[in-house]
């Protein structure tokens, strides 16, 4: 049997250091110590490019970005230019995929299918867009995905919207989309219980990749991997 081991964190974390994390959880996998460890977080605000680029879809200049508080990261994921900030689950599973069978088409597909059956438990029906990856409410994109595979080992993965500030999106052509908007489950559903919602990404993220979850914290990405609750 797979097994995972989520660490959640409660407070904001800057996207240098998103990366940082991710590294050790990458070494860990890389050192054959994990099948695979899910980072769960909220980002302080950042706008990320991607390999596809993305930096001419910035629509004001990163001078007033920088007055905002809003840094700018290039970054190795796939894709282009999106947003990450308060109010948006960000999941980064940094997974083996030597133990799913080593197909990266099915794993971005199982990501959108964990999004798409959490969203159904809120009575949301959302799904997938043709030429576009992510998951989308009608027309709106609610879901941003992105990933990277080195050595078979995942990183990155996808960012969904639950109270975002929409605002953030409209400086920017978000993934280089203009003929779409951008959706967040607070457009449909009132009060959404931020830690509710992460059980159940998790829940799902569970039974779509068929694995086990073992919950640590910090400790883990350190190599102390007796800090783990089950």
């Amino acid at each position: 049997m797979k097994h995972c081991h989520v660490i959640k964190f409660d407070r904001l974390v800057g996207y240098s250091e998103g990366m940082a994390l991710q590294q050790r959880a990458f070494d860990i996998l890389h050192n054959k110590e994990a099948d695979g460890i899910v980072l769960v977080l909220q980002h302080k605000p950042v706008l990320t490019i991607g390999t596809a680029g993305g930096r001419e879809n910035i629509l004001i200049s990163e001078e007033a970005l920088e007055d905002m508080g809003i840094e700018v990261c290039q970054t190795s994921r796939g894709g282009n230019i999106t947003y990450h900030g308060p109010g948006q689950m960000v999941v980064y599973p940094v997974i083996n995929l030597e133990k799913w069978g080593r197909d990266v088409h099915g794993y971005v597909n199982m990501l959108e299918e964990v999004i798409i059956r959490t969203l159904k438990e809120y009575g949301i029906t959302a799904g997938r867009k043709p030429r576009y990856t992510g998951v989308w409410i009608g027309d709106g994109k609610v879901a941003a995905l992105g990933i990277a595979v080195k050595h078979w080992i995942t990183m990155h993965g996808f960012a969904l919207n639950v109270q975002v500030n929409k605002e953030h999106f409209r400086l920017i052509n978000p993934c280089g989309i203009t003929e779409f908007g951008v959706a967040s489950l607070d457009d449909y559903i009132d009060g959404v219980e931020y830690e509710i919602l992460v059980n159940r990404v998790i829940k799902n993220f569970a039974r779509v990749f068929d694995t086990n979850i073992r919950y640590g914290d910090e400790r883990f990405l350190r190599g102390e991997y007796n800090a783990i609750k089950t």
